[in-house]
């Protein structure tokens, strides 16, 4: 069983508890502080890190993570420093699972084997590419899944059950459903359309559905835990780490994620 199914199993058997997955970009605010910003977030109650590969043309997100990317490029944040930052991460921390987070232009840079062989190594658990449909990554996924690694897939409000099907057949760990039309760090999620969405989904996805996009404090984080199995928190908490004072990062980032958690508990 992998880390990520091994803690979506912890969760449900601690009363149905859902899943807090926050989601940082590597390199930022400063290369120096990801690897202590997942060890806090975790210790604040994170139950699945998702960890951005910085890319110059993220497509899929906002200004405020398009931002994060650019200056931890301008620090010289590479591929794979992102991969070593896991390595680091997994000397003190073999138990909470990370998945790698971005788009297709660097992975297939590497080669898309080789990376899959180097994210296991350093200890990633799974690989979520914004930009690789399932319709066409289906080599990809064997590849993920001969390391050891779990394929997780987006699913949209525009998403046709013929893509839910596709995506049942190749997703392992959980699915992440994007709540909104659009960019990251954009609106609020609409709950009840998200509780007349998911079952469909569920019907053809055999793994946990994350939601994410618009998730912005903890009443929301509420909401959401209502109704989908794990709660994804980027754009938000980007924004946090963006304004912290000269050496406040961590503690304004554990403050944040705690009182998420508080809100996601809401809902056992």
């Amino acid at each position: 069983m992998s880390r990520i199914a091994a803690t979506f199993a912890r969760l449900s058997k601690e009363g149905h508890k859902k899943a807090l997955i926050p989601f940082l970009t590597a390199g930022f605010p400063e290369i120096s502080l990801t690897v202590p910003l997942l060890s806090a977030l975790v210790e604040a109650g994170a139950d699945v890190l998702e960890l951005g590969m910085p890319f110059s043309d993220p497509m899929a997100d906002g200004p405020t993570i398009q931002r994060a990317s650019e200056r931890a490029l301008a620090q010289g944040m590479t591929l794979q420093k992102t991969l070593e930052m896991v390595a680091e991460f997994r000397k003190n921390d073999r138990e909470t699972p990370i998945v790698l987070m971005g788009y297709a232009n660097p992975i297939e840079a590497m080669g898309t084997a080789v990376f899959a062989r180097a994210a296991s190594a350093a200890g990633a658990d799974g690989v979520l590419v914004v930009d690789y449909p399932p319709e066409e990554a289906e080599s990809f996924a064997r590849e993920l899944k001969a390391e050891s690694l779990d394929p997780i897939f987006l699913l949209a409000p525009t998403s046709v059950p013929e893509r839910f099907a596709k995506v049942g057949q190749l997703a392992s760990g959980y699915v992440y459903y994007v709540s909104l039309k659009g960019v990251t760090g954009k609106g609020r999620p609409d709950v009840a359309e998200l509780a007349r969405r998911l079952p469909a989904i569920r019907a053809a996805v055999k793994t946990p559905v994350g939601v994410g996009f618009g998730v912005r404090d903890a009443e929301t984080a509420a909401a959401v835990a209502e109704v989908a199995d794990a709660v994804i928190v980027g754009s938000r908490l980007i924004e946090e780490l963006e304004n912290a004072p000269a050496g406040e990062a961590l503690a304004r980032a554990a403050a944040l994620l705690r009182d998420l958690r508080q809100g996601v508990d809401r809902a056992l």
